[in-house]
């Protein structure tokens, strides 16, 4: 046997890596990312299988820094903690996950109903725990649904007067929660981002800023960069998908160099949700999705 493998045999039985890893052993880490794009786990099962902790290591290898889990506070307390503790490991941070208010965002903050905003508060309390495990900063809040029996100013009055409950909550942990304007169904109450603006600035809080997902604003609104300029002191964390068909950059519509671009330059340090399926099943999928991302962060000359 030659002392390479020999050596590589060696590391390989002694390790606790992947199988992937395994494989790739002797190879070095793909280069990083010139941003921080955060995979969720299910996207790279194909290559990783459904361990958890092996599709982290997965992401880690191919360059990746960040997770997003919008799933976290429905998985076991000692999931969290794995998830936390190899990320701390692998240097990954921890993306947004949802504070999850109940059906479908349906128990809307909207209403001013006293059951609706203390249920969200508790489940604000619960997210503290969630977001200690693993480490995390941010959690995405969406206020519910629009309230046709109410004008507009109520509404919104009664979304901040929650929002400024809920901050007491989550500010002595440095905790963010970024709301987010949606384009599910216009029967949603936040749906841009000069609204959103409107209810950060008047929370006034570190911890009440904006989720600005790039495929819902193209969406609801176009005019991505620029309208990302107005808002940008309050935007704390970015979301990707491509439109239509929300799947990775290149598959539609957006220009993702140039707004990836404009990011950079903005000195964005922040992590940038990869809330996207894969245009193509399979490996083959995962693998265009990875190649996709190579070629829109090739932004810089």
């Amino acid at each position: 046997m030659k002392r390479r493998d020999f050596v590589i045999k060696t590391a390989v039985a002694s390790s606790g890596l992947s199988t992937l890893a395994k494989v790739a052993l002797g190879e070095q880490r793909r280069q990083r990312f010139n941003l921080n794009y955060a995979p969720h786990f299910g996207m790279f099962e194909h290559h990783a299988g459904k361990n958890l902790i092996d599709q982290l290591k997965f992401m880690y290898d191919e360059g990746f820094t960040a997770l997003e889990d919008n799933e976290l506070m429905q998985r076991p307390a000692s999931d969290q903690t794995k998830i936390g503790e190899t990320l701390a490991k692998l240097g990954m941070q921890m993306g947004v996950f949802v504070i999850d208010g109940g059906d479908n965002w349906k128990p809307s903050l909207t209403t001013g109903k006293v059951e609706f905003r203390d249920n969200f508060l508790k489940t604000c309390q619960a997210a503290v725990a969630a977001a200690k495990r693993v480490n995390a900063k941010w959690m995405t809040v969406i206020p519910g649904y629009y309230e046709r029996r109410l004008p507009l100013g109520i509404q919104t009055a009664n979304v901040i007067d929650a929002l400024r409950r809920a901050v007491d909550i989550l500010e002595p942990h440095g905790l963010v929660m970024v709301i987010e304007p949606l384009s599910d169904t216009p029967d949603l109450f936040l749906r841009t981002s000069d609204q959103a603006y409107m209810i950060c600035k008047a929370v006034n809080s570190p911890s009440c800023k904006i989720l600005y997902d790039i495929y819902h604003m193209q969406r609801n609104e176009g005019q991505l960069i620029a309208n990302m300029d107005l808002c940008w002191d309050e935007i704390a964390y970015l979301q990707i998908g491509d439109n239509p068909g929300r799947k990775e950059p290149t598959t539609g519509e957006i220009n993702y160099q140039n707004v990836f671009r404009y990011i950079y330059n903005k000195g964005y340090k922040g992590i940038l949700g990869m809330e996207h399926g894969n245009s193509k099943p399979g490996k083959e999928g995962e693998r265009a999705l990875i190649e996709a991302y190579r070629k829109v962060d090739n932004f810089i000359y």
